[in-house]
């Protein structure tokens, strides 16, 4: 009798073997990386001094998440350390008195400095502590993950929260995403603390005293997320070419990640459909421009969704892509992600059948009228406190490092235990 795995259990168990085999390698090589450092008679003279507080951010593009934290900690006049993967990260150029940005260097030699680090409290958006390359420094009190999306939290690769001390969610409904992860993996409970969304109102107060958008054709943009169950993983050239039929200025955003996970397939679809008059391809750091200009939204289960709906408050189509849990934390869980369950209630599915009514549908999206008590549903549940993150956020991490610094102060002052006095040794007799 064959043994038979179902497809889901094997993609699980492959992941796990892929992760376990990862943080062996990425340990030998940490190790390596330490033995060599000392072996020269090295010293890291700026990470001799603990920081009081840290943010690592592994890429330009979440300045959006982080820019209003640090301003927040520098209006408040507590110190702070930013360190950026990326060496054209617009932290670098901004001048604060409080807050030290500096360029770790890409990949591993960013991890590398990351791995023994001093600090309090460390701040970060990247999923994945102590999994692969990134490992928690014995030298670091308490790990913070700041989501850069609101949808759901189960939606990072597998195992991408386990390892951290404390989330700071954008809306309730993540909570409970997180405990049932903790349950059915036997960890300890993390701290959870609902905060809101940094970026979400950041984007919001800009284009609040924005200057309205000039006339201008009637544009859609489609910006999927990426991986196997992404929109250009799945339709390819075939979306392209239905919306190029609709006579309307497309834009194409794809996500960052795939310039980098799906670089064959980008490349060969940037040739088949190069940039002209009526198509453009987008890869600014910034999405801001781009989504004040779109008249409606074609993607997935990207997190650009709600920021399009819920801060620009517009017309989304999203794609029915049959997604895969499998790579994901979502995969544990039983329950429907709330992406999926929202999605029908703001927006109109997409499916491939329907590409060629593609006009016909967006006409209908544009001038039917706007579903706002679900947009207003799924902002209330997706993005709490408006406009007070960034206090929030920095509330947190100073209380929870004079925490930290109060639980030391008292230790240092606790009277060592007496010792036993060692039993004088008799005298042989002569």
């Amino acid at each position: 009798m064959r043994l038979y795995i179902d497809p889901g259990t094997g993609s699980m168990l492959f992941t796990i073997l892929v992760g376990l085999l990862g943080t062996g390698v990425f340990a030998f090589r940490k190790l390596f990386i330490k033995l060599r450092f000392y072996l020269s008679g090295g010293r890291q003279k700026k990470d001799a001094e603990k920081q009081p507080i840290a943010i690592f951010s592994d890429s330009k593009r979440y300045w959006n998440v982080f820019e209003s934290v640090c301003d927040e900690l520098e209006r408040r006049g507590r110190d702070a350390v930013y360190l950026t993967a990326s060496e054209d990260d617009p932290a670098l150029k901004k001048q604060y008195e409080h807050i030290r940005a500096e360029f770790i260097g890409s990949s591993n030699k960013g991890f590398a400095r990351l791995n023994m680090l001093k600090a309090d409290v460390l701040l970060s958006t990247t999923p994945g502590l102590d999994v692969y390359q990134w490992k928690r420094s014995r030298d670091v009190k308490w790990y913070v993950h700041l989501p850069h999306m609101s949808n759901d939290i189960t939606l990072y690769r597998m195992f991408g929260l386990d390892y951290y001390d404390a989330i700071l969610l954008s809306g309730p409904y993540q909570e409970q995403q997180i405990r049932a992860l903790e349950r059915v993996r036997s960890l300890p409970e993390k701290e959870l603390k609902l905060v809101g969304m940094t970026y979400m109102d950041a984007m919001k107060a800009r284009l609040d005293s924005a200057e309205p958008i000039p006339a201008h054709p009637t544009t859609v943009l489609l910006a999927p997320s990426w991986g196997p169950s992404a929109i250009l993983s799945r339709y390819g050239g075939r979306i392209i070419d239905a919306l190029l039929k609709t006579g309307y200025h497309v834009i194409v955003r794809p996500h960052p990640q795939s310039f980098t996970s799906e670089k064959d397939m980008l490349d060969a679809l940037m040739r088949q459909y190069p940039d002209s008059e009526q198509l453009e391809w987008n890869r600014d750091n910034d999405n801001f421009d781009v989504l004040r200009k779109a008249d409606i939204l074609i993607s997935d289960f990207s997190g650009v969704i709600f920021d399009f709906a819920l801060v620009f408050d517009k017309p989304i189509l999203y794609a029915d892509t049959s997604f895969d849990k499998s790579p994901y934390d979502a995969f544990w869980l039983d329950d429907e992600l709330w992406t999926f369950k929202t999605l029908p209630k703001i927006g109109e599915q997409l499916s491939e059948e329907k590409l060629d009514r593609l006009k016909e549908i967006i006409d209908d999206c544009l001038s039917a009228p706007e579903r706002q008590e679900a947009r207003d549903a799924a902002r209330a549940e997706a993005w709490a406190y408006p406009g007070e993150a960034a206090k929030r956020v920095a509330d947190y991490l100073i209380e929870k490092q004079d925490a930290i610094l109060k639980a030391e102060a008292e230790a240092a002052q606790k009277p060592e235990k007496t010792r036993r006095p060692k039993k004088e040794k008799k005298a042989k007799p002569a």
